[in-house]
């Protein structure tokens, strides 16, 4: 009777154990369960607070890249707005001197060219970028104009590499005319006797295109000399345009465009300017 009891109460305490243990067990599984829920909690409001903080960074990102987009157009308009009339107003003091001094027959001529001129100027005032085969019809009436009107102090060539096909690449509008009216005003004009002013446009690979524009004035520094403050205000605020809209440029559209200026001679004597232009 005692050895059943103590059997008994052997095996009630083995099932008190038992039930220690499982309820341990269930307690340490609930702990766990909670800390995994925590941890996930934890990762997914982390998660959720990256993905909020990328999404802000990229928001903001865009709607500075458009403002920036922005700021630039309006700044490439008021360059351009600035560029047009100066380039009109010299312009017409080219056309009123040279009908002044001669017959009314070549006056007319004179006169139909720069309207012509004129027009092809306007037409592409508001775009970025025209085809290099524009640039240069454009050019070539522009040095024509103005070899009118000096032609004892200069003669011109226009030379196109075969391979170059001039409808492949593009150019920002009279981006060449003012190299070329430095080298015809600034230049050739102070030389003795008759320069020469010559433009070539080559291919350097498959994406990019070159141009020259050389001159054997009187160079740079000479010129720079030989002029009044009011010319030098002048080409300064010239030739800076050109500098703000190639470098707006460059920035809306990867670097297509880069400019160097380098004197021909070791005297100084000549200027050469090389456009490089690269593809879209």
């Amino acid at each position: 009777m005692a050895e059943k009891q103590n059997r008994i109460l052997s095996l009630e305490k083995d099932r008190e154990l038992n039930e220690s243990r499982y309820q341990l067990f269930v307690q340490e599984e609930a702990l766990v369960a909670a800390r995994n829920t925590r941890q996930q909690l934890i990762i997914g409001t982390l998660a959720l607070v990256a993905l909020l903080l990328m999404v802000t960074a990229f928001t903001m990102y865009k709607s500075n890249k458009r403002q920036k987009y922005a700021n630039n157009i309006l700044a490439l308009r008021g360059l351009r707005s600035q560029m047009n009339p100066h380039f009109i107003f010299n312009a017409l003091n080219s056309v009123n001197s040279f009908i002044a001094t001669n017959d009314e027959r070549t006056a007319n001529k004179y006169l139909a060219d720069f309207s012509s001129l004129m027009r092809a100027v306007l037409e592409n005032s508001e775009k970025d970028f025209i085809p290099l085969a524009d640039e240069i019809e454009l050019l070539k009436k522009y040095t024509m104009l103005e070899h009118f009107r000096f032609k004892d102090k200069f003669d011109y060539s226009f030379t196109v590499a075969p391979e170059l096909d001039v409808n492949a690449f593009e150019i920002p509008p009279m981006l060449l005319q003012p190299y070329v009216e430095n080298a015809v005003w600034h230049g050739l004009r102070y030389k003795e006797s008759k320069g020469q002013l010559h433009i070539h446009f080559d291919q350097k690979d498959a994406n990019t295109a070159l141009v020259t524009i050389t001159d054997n004035g009187v160079g740079r520094e000479k010129s720079k000399a030989m002029k009044t403050a009011h010319q030098k205000k002048q080409k300064s605020k010239g030739m800076g345009n050109i500098k703000k809209r190639i470098e707006i440029l460059n920035a809306m559209y990867d670097d297509r465009v880069s400019v160097a200026i380098n004197d021909v001679a070791p005297t100084g004597e000549g200027t050469q300017v090389t456009l490089t232009l690269k593809k879209e």
